[in-house]
């Protein structure tokens, strides 16, 4: 996901994909401990994939209280 992309989420879809998200890594981490993964890259594309994510959120809630 690219900052474009996570500008066009709406706030609630923003949420939902954080979730959709922690799942994921939740996931990648159980499959290391159980058979192989073959990318491991995943993981920290998924949690750059959340930083932004969030980083867009806190963006969004600065500048509605007026950008303290």
């Amino acid at each position: 996901m690219t900052p474009h992309e996570a500008r066009k989420l709406g706030d609630d879809e923003i949420d939902i994909e954080v979730a959709s998200l922690r799942r994921r890594l939740f996931d990648l981490r159980c499959q290391t401990v159980t058979e192989k993964i073959q990318n491991t890259a995943q993981f920290g594309n998924v949690k750059r994939d959340i930083a932004r994510l969030l980083t867009e959120k806190r963006a969004r809630q600065i500048a509605a209280a007026g950008g303290e």
